[in-house]
């Protein structure tokens, strides 16, 4: 087999990948030769004996490199796959995960079936916008406000509307929760906020490590991002609006909890993953 060729470049970075531990070896490499190539997986199928151009070789190996290092994927294309559309993404924002379209999924049905009116959404924390823009996408009679702590995730969830249409109905502020927002209200207020133990972060997955830690940590117990949420949220959402907020496994009794305590906001529910794991809490102001 040429070394250079198609095929061969790809075996030879799986044999490196998986030395390195990575989990999908194969599929990583192929992906990223994909990427370098600016082709689709089943080109590199259909033209496995084609050989590389030197240029060419020199990217994907640093690619693979990068990923032997445990550079997630996402951060090394520049790209991530979400609601059936690709995001921008930069190792300054958290990737976003296929579980979070639960939330987005489940805000769209729910609008879909109870409002009629002019929308309003509110994002907290939305990193690369990609919750708060995929809802846009689908539901066309709807703004939004979209906050996150970071400029710089703010800047590529700017980058990223811009790209998929919805520039006209959408804005982006740099703060802290819903400082941003005063005197604001909305029909439906979304967040995926940092909900990782802090004692739990150093034995994260290597991959996760690289992601910015203030788009993970949550607090002593997790759960630091929501007692603020549940706090705030019920003078910012308009009469018969509601809260929607992803949490991690084992999580959601616990939010629920919050809620109940609080008082303001009832008719709890929990949205399940394909896993079967309750993925969001949901709960409407009283």
């Amino acid at each position: 087999m040429n070394e250079n060729s198609i095929s061969g470049k790809i075996n030879r970075a799986t044999e490196k990948l998986q030395a390195a531990g990575i989990d999908t070896p194969r599929l990583d490499a192929e992906v990223l030769l994909a990427h370098v190539l600016n082709c689709r997986r089943l080109s590199l199928y259909v033209n496995s004996a084609e050989e590389l151009s030197p240029e060419k070789i020199g990217r994907y190996e640093a690619l693979i490199e990068k990923r032997a290092e445990h550079l997630p994927v996402a951060y090394l294309t520049g790209v991530k796959e979400f609601m059936g559309m690709k995001f921008a993404v930069t190792p300054e924002i958290l990737i976003p995960r296929p579980e979070t379209e639960i939330l987005a999924q489940g805000v769209i049905e729910r609008l879909l079936l109870e409002f009629g009116e002019t929308l309003t959404l509110a994002d907290i924390g939305t990193g690369s916008g990609a919750v708060a823009i995929s809802i846009l996408k689908f539901i066309e009679n709807m703004t939004a406000e979209a906050v996150d702590i970071s400029g710089e995730a703010i800047a590529i969830a700017k980058f990223n509307a811009k790209k998929l249409g919805v520039t006209d109905r959408i804005n982006f502020t740099v703060g802290d929760l819903f400082a941003p927002l005063e005197g604001m209200t909305f029909n439906v207020i979304v967040s995926n906020p940092p909900y990782i133990p802090t004692g739990d972060l150093a034995n994260l997955q290597e991959e996760v490590k690289n992601e910015p830690q203030i788009a993970l940590n949550g607090g002593e117990d997790g759960l630091d991002f929501y007692r603020r949420i549940i706090t705030d949220a019920p003078d910012f959402l308009k009469p018969g609006g509601f809260l929607a907020v992803e949490v991690g496994i084992n999580q959601a009794d616990e939010v629920k909890k919050l809620i109940e305590e609080d008082g303001r906001l009832g008719e709890v529910e929990f949205w399940k993953d394909l896993a079967n794991i309750n993925r969001v809490v949901a709960a409407r102001l009283q």
